[in-house]
């Protein structure tokens, strides 16, 4: 007498000859988000818009329409002025992100591999984190002067602090077999650092850069409101001082605008690191 089989588990979706979906069709938590945002997520904004052009008034001099926006901006690029104000600000958000990305790497892999490192920087690093950026205007302006440089450093000092406690937060995760692996191979503290850590720490590092990317454009106009030092910021305020509301509008669009372009070239940066990544 043969002894009973243990019954087989089948899959329904096979069975019944539905294809099993692949992996990467399917979508679990541990699914990476898309390069860059879609761009329905501005049809509220652009409804918004329509709404404020619809009920709007062309005489008001606190909320006119979007259409006088335009004509205010055409009024600016005519004159001359938009063209260098633009250039300067996209040069000192561009600069100072750049040198608050190396600054707040090599930091963030300093005190998270080294624990003494830490506990000595430590209070030091949150004492000037918890310092308002526009609060470092005035002591920028005495050490450095009213220009450009003065904006790099204030703009960099804002834009550091997320780079540096995500790079910090990567290094703390890192696997130890990445390390185990580095000193298999005897590899020299510049290769290791070069083929094993900051490759591993590529996705915290541009997490870091993603969060402080608008946080650099808003200190760049805020920095240039202040000081009237030339940019963007600076024709703001010209603007509303001559109540030229429209132009007002106009200008915190494009910077507006410029944002949004620059999260999804962020995005498309991180994706592209992340795309040969195991999967969660």
């Amino acid at each position: 007498m043969t002894a009973p089989r243990a019954p087989v588990a089948v899959d329904a979706s096979s069975a019944f000859g539905r294809p099993r979906p692949s992996k990467r069709a399917t979508a679990g938590p541990g699914r990476r988000a898309g390069s860059f945002p879609p761009l329905r997520g501005l049809l509220p904004l652009a409804a918004a818009l329509g709404v404020w052009q619809v009920v709007g008034d062309p005489g008001s001099p606190y909320l006119p329409p979007p259409s006088t926006w335009v004509r205010g901006l055409r009024d600016l690029w005519t004159s001359g002025a938009l063209r260098p104000a633009t250039t300067a600000t996209l040069t000192t958000f561009v600069l100072a992100l750049v040198v608050a990305t190396v600054v707040g790497a090599l930091l963030g892999v300093v005190v998270g591999v080294s624990p003494r490192a830490d506990r000595a920087l430590g209070p030091t690093l949150e004492f000037a984190r918890a310092l308002p950026p526009a609060a470092i205007v005035p002591i920028a302006v005495l050490l450095i002067g009213y220009d450009q440089k003065m904006k790099v450093a204030v703009v960099t000092f804002a834009a550091v602090w997320p780079i540096l406690l995500n790079t910090r937060a990567g290094v703390r995760r890192l696997d130890p077999v990445l390390r185990d692996m580095a000193r298999s191979l005897h590899l020299s503290r510049l290769d290791t650092a070069r083929k094993v850590t900051f490759p591993a720490l590529a996705p915290s590092i541009l997490l870091g850069v993603r969060v402080a990317a608008p946080i650099s454009l808003v200190i760049t106009l805020l920095v240039e409101i202040i000081t009237r030092v030339n940019g963007l910021g600076a024709l703001i305020t010209i603007s509303q001082r001559n109540y030229q509301s429209a132009r007002v509008f106009g200008l915190i669009l494009v910077a507006g605008l410029f944002s949004f372009l620059v999260n999804g070239l962020v995005g498309t940066m991180e994706a592209s690191v992340s795309r040969h990544r195991p999967r969660a």
